[in-house]
């Protein structure tokens, strides 16, 4: 299982945020940047991964309704893809 860890602190808005997801998960070239194609994406991989997401809270933070749709996101697709593990990792 691949282990993947992002930081709640890199997605500093939208384009950021996307870009930063591209490059972490291994998204393909035709991701359409969005949460309807994250979900597409990550409810379609069988590949085995463990997603950390460190700082939750600062990706809230930062992107108001769209860092809760999207911490919200990730639960689900974990919920939905047995492959898929998601860890929300909070500072101690």
């Amino acid at each position: 299982m691949e282990i993947i860890r992002l930081e709640g602190g890199e997605m500093t808005d939208r384009k950021a945020t996307h870009a930063y997801l591209k490059m972490k998960l291994h998204l393909p070239e035709y991701y359409g940047n969005n949460l309807d194609a994250l979900w597409d994406c990550l409810t379609t991989d069988f590949s085995g991964k463990m997603i950390i997401l460190q700082n939750p809270q600062w990706v809230q933070n930062q992107l108001g309704d769209y860092g809760d749709a999207l911490v919200r996101l990730f639960k689900e697709v974990a919920a939905a893809n047995s492959a898929i593990r998601l860890v929300l990792a909070y500072p101690l």
